[in-house]
């Protein structure tokens, strides 16, 4: 029993050995393949993704899901007081924006399309787009193919190329009316960029071309019915000069900044700014385009359109002029200018707070001496280099007191006709010689004496003066009294927020010349502007501080309702220098220009400025210039009211008048002041609004 036993169990053991030896065989080849699978599959995925993967993203990325750009309407310029000086005007406009990979035959049709219902001009239509468009049509690429020999064994970039080159030099080659019509609409979308939104016409679209093309909209992918907007001045375009230009959608960007701004995200016929501030503060005006994330499906058809950034109008400028005074102040520099005499090339004016160096009115005119014709050129006050005569004087006495070749308390010179080697030089009242008489720095300024300067040129050189003797000073006169001159802002840049100024002409400073560093001392000799002439009277008014002018006061956002809306940031004074002057000497400049206008001396120069109130101090100038070889003047005044607390500074210059113009300048200030006191500032704010004394001057000067 136990032996059959162990024979069946021996029996059942060898029946199931072979079984679960082969179960384990298949099952391990099994795992084999599908490791192997695994491992290939992997190393497919690692392959795309570490050496490929970045490709093949940024074409994922560029034909599934791309963002779309609109325009959005650029910031405005207000005045000081809040009003528009430069706004926005908007015009209904049509409007293409490119689809992804779109045809030029896709385009072309489109084009010929809307010709139909709309017409634009065609007069920067070049040949070039002439002849682009007219290939574009198969059937006449082919038919002009035909008549170039041997054109099949070229390439197809190569027959076109050649194509173009035959219609270039046939004289019969000319499109109708209407295909110019389309083939300038075919130009301007074909400059548009994938899912770019171009203009086609962006101003004086009629309702008749908007009907008709809103009924056609669906024959005509890409194409919309919307908005541009253009530039517009409500309170006149008397400083459109200094805001400057924006280019047209007609002449798109700048050609020599075109690639930049293309970086920057701009279309070629986005408008931008092109000078003076719509280009200084363009990143401010431009404002941020809106976008709308696209998924285009493989057949390149929009499938969906999510709003990504509903866009942000630019930001707007507040600048520190006030535009009702600043019409007045053209206007007076105009007037001023229509009844000038003899070869008078323009007037200039600038208005400013010497405190701040915010300026309150830029105006200017040039005039053409031929034709008499005026042009309003504001920005002559920044690039017009003008010999402004005597009103540099206030710098010159200054210069010697920080030379120490004079001192408050000992300061008198003679006024004497100047002989140096026989040339004869002198002040306006001494010709002769005949009115000799003693003088102080502060009398000096107030009779505007030439011989009184030219003895601190030859005192700040070390050159003894010997009548009769030759004039043998160092050239380094020229730079010892340009050096004071600087200090206060004459023959430098002011440091404006306007690009293109002028730092002034400096005369040949060679021993040759050495007898101009005596005309020099009294304005006669180097060129200076408005600008800086305005700028040199602040520092004196201030108390010895130079400040950079500007026009910018602060950058603003929008209301909800689109009005202006609350500070971003504001332009603080820019102080580029402060004079080493003492209170004392301070007190005697400020004294000498007090006096030009209400001192007691028989030649005092401004005496013509007396009426206005509150009571102002000033320096006059007369430069003896020629126009043309005809012997004229140039007038000049700087000056401060009130003379007790300056608030404002009126600077102006009328180069080469006729010689009987000699009260011009004066005439002209007084109607300025009249003006600033009426628009800009109330007299009820100033502490003694009706006398400015010298004791209050003074008092000012030491403070």
């Amino acid at each position: 029993m136990k032996n059959f036993y162990n024979r069946i169990s021996n029996r059942n053991r060898q029946s199931r050995g072979p079984q679960k030896s082969s179960i384990p065989f298949r099952l391990n080849f099994l795992f084999i393949i599908v490791a192997l699978l695994f491992a290939a599959l992997i190393g497919q995925l690692a392959y795309l993704q570490v050496i490929y993967g970045a490709q093949f993203k940024a074409v994922v990325n560029q034909t599934d899901t791309t963002v779309e750009t609109t325009n959005v309407q650029r910031g405005m310029v207000y005045d000081s007081t809040g009003r528009v000086l430069v706004g926005n005007k908007a015009h209904q406009a049509i409007s293409y924006t490119k689809g992804v990979n779109v045809l030029s035959t896709d385009m072309y049709a489109i084009a010929n399309r809307l010709s139909k219902y709309l017409t634009v001009s065609t007069s920067s239509l070049t040949p070039r787009q002439a002849i682009d468009y007219y290939l574009t049509d198969t059937k006449r690429l082919a038919a002009v193919e035909k008549k170039i020999p041997k054109i099949k064994q070229y390439s197809s970039s190569t027959r076109y190329n050649k194509a173009l080159n035959y219609l270039e030099n046939d004289s019969s080659f000319k499109l109708t009316a209407a295909q110019k019509n389309a083939a300038a609409i075919f130009a301007k979308m074909s400059g548009a960029y994938a899912l770019s939104t171009t203009y086609i016409k962006d101003s004086d679209v009629s309702s008749r071309e908007i009907a008709e093309i809103g009924e056609h909209l669906s024959e005509m992918p890409g194409i919309k019915v919307g908005t541009s907007w253009s530039r517009d001045y409500p309170n006149g375009d008397s400083i459109k000069s200094i805001i400057g230009t924006v280019s047209s959608e007609k002449s798109g960007l700048p050609s020599d900044e075109i690639n930049e701004l293309l970086a920057q995200g701009y279309s070629r016929n986005d408008s931008v700014g092109q000078s003076y501030l719509e280009k200084e503060y363009e990143s401010v005006l431009r404002g941020t385009k809106a976008e709308k994330q696209v998924e285009v499906a493989g057949n390149n058809t929009v499938t969906k359109e999510v709003k990504k950034y509903g866009g942000q109008k630019g930001d707007n400028l507040q600048l520190t002029i006030n535009s009702k005074f600043q019409s007045k102040l053209q206007k007076l520099v105009r007037s001023a200018e229509s009844s000038a005499g003899g070869y008078s090339t323009g007037t200039y004016a600038v208005v400013m707070n010497p405190n701040t160096g915010g300026v309150i009115g830029i105006a200017g005119v040039d005039r053409n001496p031929s034709s008499g014709k005026l042009t309003n050129n504001a920005l002559g006050t920044i690039n017009s280099d003008i010999v402004m005569g005597s009103v540099v004087k206030g710098a010159m006495v200054s210069g010697a007191l920080m030379k120490g070749v004079i001192t408050p308390s000992n300061s008198t010179l003679t006024d004497k006709v100047i002989n140096t080697g026989g040339v004869k030089k002198s002040s306006w009242f001494n010709h002769s010689g005949n009115a000799n008489t003693t003088l102080n720095a502060a009398t000096a300024l107030e009779v505007s004496s030439n011989s009184y300067m030219m003895q601190l040129a030859m005192k700040e050189a070390g050159f003894t003066y010997k009548a009769g003797g030759a004039l043998n000073m160092s050239t380094k006169a020229f730079d010892i009294e340009r050096g004071y001159f600087n200090q206060f802002g004459l023959g430098v840049k002011t440091g404006i927020d306007l690009p293109g100024e002028s730092s002034g002409l400096e005369g040949a400073s060679s021993k040759t010349y050495i007898g101009s560093a005596l005309d020099l001392s009294f304005g006669n000799y180097d060129a200076y502007t408005t600008m800086q002439v305005a700028q040199y009277m602040s520092t004196i008014a201030n108390g010895g501080t130079r400040i950079a002018p500007h026009v910018v006061q602060a950058i603003r956002g929008t209301t909800s309702s689109g009005k202006l809306g609350k500070v971003k940031s504001t332009v603080t004074p820019k102080v580029l220098n402060t004079i080493d002057m003492t209170a004392a000497e301070k007190k005697l400049v400020k004294e000498g220009l007090y006096d030009v206008v209400h001192g007691t001396n028989t030649y005092k120069t401004g005496a013509e400025l007396a009426s206005i109130s509150p009571g102002i101090s000033a320096k006059t100038g007369t430069a003896e210039t020629y126009y043309k070889g005809h012997s004229t003047v140039t007038l000049s005044l700087a000056s401060y009211a009130p003379s007790n607390d300056p608030q404002v500074v009126v600077a102006l210059a009328m180069p080469n008048l006729s010689t009987d113009d000699e009260d011009n300048n004066m005439q002209l200030a007084k109607k300025i002041y009249s003006a600033y006191w009426k628009t800009v500032q109330s007299k009820s704010t100033l502490t003694n609004p009706t006398k400015a004394t010298k004791a209050g001057s003074a008092q000012n000067a030491a403070g």
